[in-house]
């Protein structure tokens, strides 16, 4: 085992460390205070080549490896969690379209979505299936050289503001095989929008419910083949919390740096916070389980890289330890900046609010509990988990 980064990753952690300083941190929290979608700055990250990470090279992506991009992610959320969240969810969408259209369609949409022209939201979870996500009830009927789409999506991050749909849809029978994935371009008509969600954190990225009404979609927009869409949403979904979990991780490194800078600053009983040996428990421990969850997520990165068969296990309990440990380290570092933390002058407060629905999204971390369990209670799974 070598936990050294490459060159080649040192450059790609440099180049985004550079971005989130210059082009996220400094407005991060105007975003969060006026709900901006910063659509500028999302086109000048896929300039970067921050849209297609890991987007196949021939559709004009990095083609990166999926540990590669957690390094990025995580260094782009230490300057805002929010926008880089979407942008994760930006780059699942790039990649599916990249890695399961047919080749025409991918050559038509995953070169514009991979320098950031246009932008992409990720369909799958509905008002009444969230958790139990293969009971979705959004249905597609295949008419000819066409699918007409009706139902609802909830929770969709970019809604509104971005420009291509990947949609879970059932065309067939119930459970997950009945299920396809569709492309579908966001301007279609009887697509209808909701209301911009008001939410806790995740200001800068609009969240919204999304109506299909008699939306025709050519049959050539199948991602896949059809009943293939649920096993792809999943494969989506891996990958997917590896990036929330490495936004956490990002997120939780900045608030620790700035704790750390506090405590050695502020003054009580005569000496600096930071003298104090409960202070410096707090922070010992904030840092070592940080790392902890870091080494997971680069693990299981490295597991989904090599197409492990328990990777989706290791994905799941990255999400689930990276995620909670990134929040109680947030919270830990606004405890040590005392009032001024909870107040929106410093960023403590806002990284809090953008963590806190990590540990609900991508799978709640109930249900990451529920994945890890039953691959351990499986025939032969403690050989392999070890």
């Amino acid at each position: 085992m070598d936990f050294a980064l490459s060159d080649d990753q040192i450059a790609f952690r440099d180049s985004a460390r550079s971005f989130a300083q210059h082009e996220l941190a400094p407005h991060a929290a105007r975003w969060d205070e006026e709900e901006i979608f910063p659509l500028d700055t999302l086109r000048r990250a896929g300039e970067m080549g921050f849209c297609g990470l890991y987007t196949p090279e021939q559709y004009g992506g990095l083609g990166l490896s999926r540990l590669d991009a957690a390094i990025v992610f995580e260094e782009l959320a230490a300057g805002c969690t929010s926008t880089t969240a979407y942008l994760t969810i930006h780059n699942m969408v790039s990649w599916m379209v990249g890695s399961f259209a047919r080749p025409e369609v991918a050559a038509a949409w995953a070169p514009r979505l991979a320098s950031g022209e246009l932008l992409g939201s990720y369909c799958l979870t509905e008002p009444g299936a969230g958790s139990d996500a293969a009971s979705l009830r959004t249905r597609a009927e295949r008419q000819g050289d066409s699918y007409v789409l009706n139902g609802s999506k909830a929770f969709i991050s970019g809604a509104g503001s971005s420009n291509v749909l990947v949609v879970m849809a059932r065309t067939g029978g119930p459970g997950p095989k009945g299920i396809s994935a569709l492309l579908v371009p966001a301007d279609t008509p009887g697509i209808h929008y909701g209301k911009k969600e008001k939410k806790m954190g995740w200001n800068s990225q609009p969240t919204r419910t999304i109506t299909f009404d008699n939306v025709t979609v050519p049959a050539a927009n199948l991602l896949g083949a059809e009943g293939q869409g649920f096993a792809l949403a999943m494969k989506g979904l891996d990958g997917g919390r590896i990036n929330i979990a490495t936004c956490s991780v990002g997120t939780a490194q900045a608030a620790l740096e700035a704790a750390t800078r506090h405590v050695q600053q502020r003054q009580q009983f005569g000496q600096p916070l930071a003298e104090f040996q409960s202070v410096q428990f707090r922070l010992a421990d904030m840092a070592t389980e940080l790392i902890a969850a870091r080494q997971l997520v680069r693990l299981a990165a490295w597991q989904l890289d090599n197409a492990s068969p328990d990777a989706s296990s290791y994905c799941a309990m990255a999400k689930r330890f990276a995620t909670d440990a990134g929040f109680k380290v947030v919270n830990e570092a606004l405890q040590l900046f005392g009032g001024y933390g909870y107040i929106k002058e410093y960023p403590l407060e806002r990284y809090l609010r953008d963590n806190r629905v990590h540990q609900i999204l991508e799978g709640t971390n109930e249900i990451m509990r529920v994945i890890i369990a039953r691959r351990l209670l499986q025939d032969g799974a403690l050989d392999t988990l070890r």
